[in-house]
């Protein structure tokens, strides 16, 4: 599932991750990432890997969106993406409750290292 409110990052997010070999899905909010992630949870589907940006002018950001998917899977596996390096959650994102950083612009080989090592042994069904 990938978080962001800039509709070309999105595209350019689902064709990395689909040349990655992920099945997408795509928000444009935190509060439709949070919906998307209930409705697959209550269906008995999980999403592999969640990657949220940071902050989304005028709605929620991952920041706001990170403790109600926590709620709903305390085991979800979240990354927080930003293309501003400066803010202190991206320095220390374990400590924020996010598995990993993925900085923007996306770089294809440093994507799939970020969900490799968050993914682990790759026993989870792809899908993010």
């Amino acid at each position: 599932l990938v978080m962001d409110d800039d509709p070309l990052v999105r595209s350019v997010a689902a064709a990395m991750l689909a040349e990655l070999g992920y099945r997408v899905a795509l928000a444009t909010d935190g509060a439709e990432a949070v919906t998307l992630f209930r409705q697959a949870t209550a269906e008995g589907r999980r999403f592999s890997l969640v990657i949220l940006d940071l902050t989304v002018p005028g709605g929620m950001g991952g920041r706001q969106a990170l403790p109600h998917l926590l709620a709903l899977d305390p085991q979800a596996r979240v990354v927080v993406s930003s293309g501003y390096s400066s803010d202190p959650i991206l320095a220390e994102p374990r400590r924020h409750g996010f598995a990993a950083v993925v900085l923007k612009p996306y770089d294809l080989a440093e994507l799939g290292r970020v969900l490799d090592r968050v993914l682990g042994n790759g026993a989870w069904q792809k899908s993010a």
